[in-house]
């Protein structure tokens, strides 16, 4: 994975429209589920690119360190060769003298070999660092960003449930409505209503029939009397 590559798609990732996408989709919790795992797994891959690209950062800052100790270690070794050769040489002995400001010239090479190198390395250290910089920072967003993803899933499911529940209860609302209880119980109220006064005719109707029974008992009694009585005058006769 190249770096350009790291840095678009985290970039990419990181600026991501949350409302936009939930706008367009069908189902957003859903979308959001999909998203968060999408974003977690983004996220893992983008930590390991982002991982081994400081590793790189890194070896390139110790071999800097490495070329700029070694231009000073061959320095300080041209400086002790140049400085023997001078001692040699004004002791008398030209030859060795000689010799040892070969090996200075030497040194002096290695020295500006490992000056060249870290001089080269610098410019790459730092876009390099650049790169590490703006990755880092990106990795940051995508963090936040599935915080957000994950605190908009809580909410939307939430508030789905509370949609849901409102819906049951204005449906049970709108059939109470349509089917109004009282009215059932107002005609159920006249049957008990009209059995009522039913039975009160049968008991006006029982009484009135009792009555003219006893009448009708009153009655027999006055014509036995009189039979009895009529009786008592032929006997007496």
């Amino acid at each position: 994975m190249t770096k350009q590559t790291i840095v678009g798609r985290v970039t990419q990732l990181a600026k991501a429209n949350i409302n936009a996408l939930l706008d367009q989709a069908e189902d957003p919790q859903k979308m959001l589920d999909q998203l968060i795992r999408d974003y977690t797994s983004n996220i893992s891959e983008a930590e390991q690119a982002v991982a081994a690209t400081i590793g790189n950062l890194r070896l390139m800052e110790q071999d800097h360190r490495e070329d700029v100790e070694a231009a000073k270690e061959w320095g300080e070794k041209a400086l002790a060769a140049s400085r023997k050769a001078d001692e040699l040489r004004a002791g008398g002995s030209a030859a060795d003298a000689d010799k040892f400001d070969n090996l200075a010239k030497v040194a002096l090479g290695r020295q500006l070999q490992s000056e060249k190198e870290a001089k080269t390395a610098e410019p790459n250290i730092a876009s390099q660092t650049e790169v590490v910089d703006k990755l880092k920072t990106g990795l940051d967003q995508m963090k936040g960003k599935l915080t957000e993803l994950k605190s908009k899933r809580d909410e939307l499911v939430a508030r789905a449930k509370s949609a849901q529940a409102q819906n049951q209860m204005m449906d049970s609302v709108k059939n109470i409505n349509v089917l109004d209880p009282t009215s059932e119980i107002s005609r159920f109220e006249d049957k008990v209503r009209r059995e009522e006064a039913k039975a009160v005719g049968k008991q006006e109707l029982a009484a009135s029939s009792l009555d003219a029974q006893f009448e009708q008992l009153d009655t027999l009694g006055d014509s036995a009397e009189v039979e009895a009585r009529l009786a008592a005058l032929k006997t007496t006769s």
